[in-house]
């Protein structure tokens, strides 16, 4: 599990940072999260294949978040997508999509599958074999929602040099996969930790896009092994960021802290921010592992999770 950011400024872009966009990749399934403009520039400077992207996840309807979809959708279509696209949004932004390729004359080859993100509890929007995605109500001036991806736990991995000591048949391993202990033809038990060894840690991503702090939302990302969280302001400004229900660095690390976070990412700064290394060591006055999103970087949620620093 990766974490591309392709946009970590607020509402105005700067010449170092794009409006809000982050990729997820879990075995080998890009998931595209928020939309910021100019979204499909950076997707083409971080080597991303446009044709990987099956799932786009929209927080709110608030431009940084979804202007750069439009042109995204056009591009897809220019160069010949026909497998559908599963969009996860607000309600209410079916008919304003449809509406806009309406007026616009566009006619997609591809079919878009539209995922309503709605209510005020946590629900899951999107589930296979891997991965499980749920979604959750921010506090934003509009209907918001973050996204928590977690991994299902992995069969246990058995050793190769045991199927031929205890002539364990093909048809049995998916059992002892599962954690079954092997009867062998003579009644003899071998149990499952001798001839497995666990799995992978499960890993999990949230990301919390525009919202102010509330304490009901670290319930929503406990434990979560990365955690995205906005910072558009210092914590001097919290009167500003409570106006305009956005979070300080001090929010986000409170967060996280109650979460019980692995890592504390934050992002989406404001532009009167040239630099966020103020911002970070802020954060990091509550929640020590906290890092900046950078754009343009990729971090190996495995890594961080055994504790390297990007």
């Amino acid at each position: 599990m990766k974490v591309t950011v392709l946009g970590s400024s607020s509402a105005l872009p700067t010449s170092r940072r794009y409006p809000s966009a982050h990729v997820l990749t879990v075995h080998e399934r890009m998931f595209l999260i928020d939309c910021g403009e100019g979204t499909q520039m950076q997707l083409r400077r971080c080597s991303i294949r446009f044709g990987k992207i099956n799932d786009i996840f929209i927080s709110h309807l608030h431009g940084d978040h979804m202007f750069g979809l439009y042109g995204l959708l056009s591009t897809f279509n220019l160069m010949g997508r026909t497998n559908p696209i599963r969009l996860h949004a607000p309600a209410n932004y079916d008919l304003l999509l449809r509406s806009h390729l309406s007026d616009f004359d566009i006619h997609l080859n591809f079919e878009i599958v539209f995922v309503p993100l709605q209510g005020n509890d946590p629900a899951i929007v999107y589930e296979d074999k891997h991965l499980t995605v749920a979604a959750f109500p921010l506090k934003h001036r509009i209907q918001s929602y973050g996204f928590v991806f977690r991994e299902k736990p992995a069969d246990r991995n058995i050793i190769k040099e045991k199927i031929e000591e205890y002539s364990i048949p093909s048809c049995r391993i998916p059992g002892i996969k599962k954690g079954q202990d092997f009867v062998n033809d003579e009644g003899m038990v071998i149990k499952n930790d001798e001839i497995t060894v666990p799995p992978p840690k499960p890993l999990s991503y949230a990301y919390c896009s525009d919202t102010m702090y509330f304490a009901r939302l670290s319930s929503f990302v406990k434990g979560v092994d990365l955690l995205y969280h906005e910072a558009t302001f210092d914590g001097s400004m919290e009167k500003l960021a409570r106006k305009v229900m956005h979070s300080t660095t001090l929010d986000a690390a409170k967060t996280a802290l109650k979460a019980n976070a692995g890592t504390l990412m934050i992002g989406h700064f404001s532009a009167r921010y040239d630099d966020v290394t103020s911002l970070v060591e802020e954060a990091r006055t509550i929640f020590p592992s906290t890092i900046p999103a950078i754009d343009g970087n990729t971090y190996s949620i495995k890594e961080l999770s055994a504790g390297k620093q990007p």
